[in-house]
């Protein structure tokens, strides 16, 4: 399980560990936002309605799921998640800080890893550079990101990501570690 504040680099970091580690499975969340430009259904995410994210939560169909910077929802799918552990594969999971939290009680042998960022303004400053909120919407997520940073302490293991290559070294570490 995977957490860490907004515009942190968890997507990209991800993806290099999955690039060496072929056998992990990446757990795609559901949310109710929109897509950013590039992303792809089913890939990125599954962009379901609210309607439709109320009936899967209703349904006992989340393995965790929260309100994420106070508007939209995410979670991840129960059903995929214990197939896949069920069949013996690892799964990687990236999630908020309640999602986090539910995890922790529904799946308590789970590895918790904090992606941090080097610094408060490099995390604004990435935040801002990728120009895909307006100000508004990144002072939502700064202020969640404080929140975030402040429980850092919950996980197994903190990684910085002051490069995304030292912070996939250091998550293919802590996965050899405990395989």
């Amino acid at each position: 399980m995977v957490c860490g504040p907004t515009a942190v680099g968890k997507g990209t970091v991800l993806a290099q560990v999955l690039k060496h580690k072929p056998d992990l499975w990446f757990s795609v969340s559901a949310t109710t936002r929109d897509p950013r430009p590039g992303e792809v259904e089913g890939v990125n995410y599954y962009f379901v309605s609210p309607e439709r994210f109320d009936e899967l939560v209703d349904s006992g169909n989340m393995l965790e799921w929260a309100v994420v910077h106070k508007v939209n929802r995410y979670g991840t799918p129960r059903e995929p998640v214990v197939a896949v552990l069920e069949s013996g594969r690892d799964v990687v999971l990236e999630v908020d800080l309640d999602g986090a939290r539910q995890i922790r009680k529904s799946l308590p042998e789970a590895i918790q890893i904090f992606i941090a960022p080097p610094s408060w303004e490099e995390l604004v400053s990435r935040l801002v550079g990728r120009g895909t909120e307006d100000a508004e919407e990144q002072e939502r997520r700064l202020n969640t990101a404080r929140i975030e940073l402040a429980a850092q302490d919950e996980f197994d293991y903190v990684v910085v990501n002051d490069t995304v290559a030292n912070a996939t070294e250091q998550i293919l570490h802590i996965i050899d570690r405990v395989d």
